[in-house]
């Protein structure tokens, strides 16, 4: 088996068409056909089920698909190690980044790991949750973030950053009266919302916080980051919700974000990490991270009742 039949395997996997799959790599069809006919053979069982309409994957496809990603992402991995140890980093630490997690306290992170141990190379992953604690199992990763506890067993979840949930409104619309709102008078309006498939832990928080209310929300829109959901905000087309940091990096100028009456729900981002001994650069970095709300205070559930006064527009 090599590196040359898996691209030409993923290919068709992703086409589900041997032309399209033979133009994407820029090859002939034939040599394509000849490609998976040999991984075929090598691996002992039919990878595609192929009549003169349709190509589709076998049960055994779909398995074998659940792994093949990973052998490039482990050899690219290895790649990166090479160059990083060439340019003079002595170690390295992959971190995953799921749930679409606001991004207002990574800079502030990496700066400071770049400053105290400038050694030590920083790899961002940018992954869906279930990738995340897949790579996490198998060693694609040292850490992650994610807004979710649920990861199953051999992966820890430790809570490390807290945002209040707030409330995106249009900057006219009516609700910009009141200082609070109660999440019921929320939840008369139609919403835009995380995909849960994009942001599974995050979406997952924000039901629980709905569950809450005795009315059925309106979802007219489900979208894959915060940003999208400015911009349907901002059209009027519904409100929304989301975690105070997210707001707080938002370019859309044309919304404002609302604090929720009584005690707002929190919403919680999860250090993960594989349930074993961390290495002295993991510890390290979990200490920095520990440190990180502490040190700015934003979305603190013990955050100065003025600062809940004041709306940020986002």
């Amino acid at each position: 088996m090599e590196l040359r039949h898996l691209r030409c395997f993923l290919a068709v996997a992703d086409e589900l068409h041997f032309a399209r799959a033979a133009e994407r790599l820029h090859i002939e069809q034939s040599p394509l056909s000849r490609a998976i006919k040999e991984l075929e053979e090598d691996l002992g069982v039919q990878l595609f089920a192929r009549t003169t309409r349709s190509t589709r994957l076998t049960q055994a496809g779909a398995l074998f698909l659940e792994h093949v990603p990973r052998v490039f992402t482990a050899l690219q991995q290895a790649r990166d190690s090479a160059i990083a140890a060439a340019n003079g980093f002595v170690g390295q630490l992959r971190v995953a980044l799921s749930d679409c997690i606001a991004l207002s306290r990574l800079p502030t992170l990496l700066a400071q790991c770049r400053q105290e141990e400038p050694e030590v190379e920083i790899r961002l992953f940018e992954v869906p949750l279930a990738q995340q604690t897949r790579g996490l199992h198998e060693g694609l990763y040292d850490a992650g973030f994610a807004q979710t506890d649920e990861v199953g067993d051999g992966v820890l979840a430790e809570p490390v950053w807290h945002d209040r949930l707030m409330v995106v409104v249009p900057v006219d619309h009516p609700l910009t009266a009141h200082r609070r709102i109660p999440l019921d008078e929320v939840l008369r309006y139609p919403l835009v919302l995380c995909d849960p498939q994009v942001c599974e832990g995050h979406a997952r928080q924000i039901a629980r916080a709905l569950r809450s209310v005795d009315r059925e929300p309106l979802v007219a829109e489900q979208v894959a980051s915060f940003d999208l959901m400015a911009a349907f905000v901002a059209a009027r087309y519904a409100l929304g919700l989301a975690g105070e940091s997210q707001i707080t990096v938002s370019r859309e100028q044309g919304v404002v974000a609302l604090p929720l009456a009584g005690r707002p729900p929190m919403l919680t981002t999860y250090l993960l990490r594989p349930d074993r001994d961390p290495s002295e650069a993991l510890a390290r970095f979990m200490e920095r991270v520990a440190g990180i709300e502490s040190a700015d205070g934003s979305g603190s559930a013990e955050a100065p009742e003025a600062s809940r006064d004041s709306p940020p527009r986002a």
